[in-house]
């Protein structure tokens, strides 16, 4: 081979790198494009809405933490007095520290902490709400996959419908339905288990469209209807990565019933947003803690009920 034979390659090399080194570049000036577009929009859109606030954003921004000042409890020690409903030695009378009165009593001197209750009615929403919006997104996941409903305008209105249901946020549809049904877990319970369906649907429709279709041909060979195919073919294949969906929604759902009791949905949300507004430090921790150590163990058991469901080697990386 001579020298003549390799400079067609070494010269084919060059191009590639240098096409290769413009492209790079390209994208690099897009990326600071980008970010100079983005910088200058985010600055424009502060100095409007600094101008259109009354209180001047600007002004105030240096006392942007002065309510963590107000929500720091004098005594740390009326934090573990406040969640667990034990009388406080700075009770005087009013409600800041009147942690003995919200005691549920079960059976005699035996009682529930009033915020484990209204942490357990918060759970209790999105578990009933994932539960319900489970059992009609399963279905409605099979009329909009294309590969199992040859109907094209049953997959349109089903796909539209579930498009529709999670259109709203949920506080949104909650405080709808708090005007029409009273404040309480009814109104949060229909919000979430409505933008829930919508949610899992999409999930769902998509992990049915992804499935091997060999055991639904075969039963459509031997005469099984629409619905036996999609029982004993289709829902066994796509069940576990169903539940694991479900588990995840559910961890969502927890915190959203959380925000929702903000605006009447009931649970702990609720008397969160009055002691923060109250300025009732110990109450406020209190709060804040139990969320927090309530999310960590619905995230974590969820997590753990995934891997049993769907196997541990789904959550291993491939070699």
């Amino acid at each position: 081979m001579t020298v003549a034979d390799t400079q067609p390659h070494m010269q084919s090399t060059g191009d590639i790198r240098t096409a290769w080194e413009r492209m790079v570049a390209r994208r690099r000036f897009y990326t600071i494009l980008g970010l100079v577009i983005l910088i200058a929009a985010f600055v424009s859109s502060v100095r409007f809405a600094d101008e259109s606030n009354a209180g001047h954003f600007f002004d105030r921004l240096p006392h942007l933490f002065d309510f963590l000042s107000w929500l720091i409890p004098k005594d740390w020690n009326d934090v573990w007095r406040a969640l667990f409903d034990i009388a406080s030695v700075n009770d005087k009378g009013g409600e800041e520290f009147n942690f003995d009165k919200g005691r549920v009593y079960i059976s005699g001197a035996f009682y529930i902490p009033e915020y484990f209750e209204l942490m357990i009615v918060t759970i209790n929403v999105a578990l009933i709400s994932t539960i319900v919006a489970f059992v009609f997104a399963v279905p409605l996941s099979f009329f909009a996959a294309r590969n199992l409903t040859s109907s094209w305008p049953l997959r349109v209105f089903t796909k539209r419908l579930m498009e529709f249901l999670r259109a709203f946020p949920e506080i949104v549809i909650a405080g709808l339905f708090s005007a029409i049904l009273s404040i309480g877990p009814v109104a949060a319970i229909i919000a979430i288990t409505l933008h829930t369906i919508g949610a899992l649907g999409k999930l769902f429709y998509e992990v049915a469209e992804n499935i091997d279709m060999k055991p639904h041909e075969g039963m459509k060979a031997v005469g099984a209807n629409w619905w036996e195919r999609v029982r004993f073919a289709a829902l066994p294949q796509v069940l576990p990565n169903f539940t694991s969906y479900a588990l995840l929604r559910l961890e969502i759902n927890v915190r959203a019933s959380t925000i929702i009791g903000a605006v009447g949905g009931g649970g702990i949300g609720e008397e969160l947003k009055l002691s923060i507004s109250r300025g009732f430090g110990a109450k406020t921790m209190a709060l804040v803690l139990l969320l927090f150590v309530t999310i960590v163990a619905v995230d974590q058991f969820s997590a753990w009920l995934r891997r049993r469901l769907v196997g541990e080697h789904a959550f291993l990386l491939q070699h």
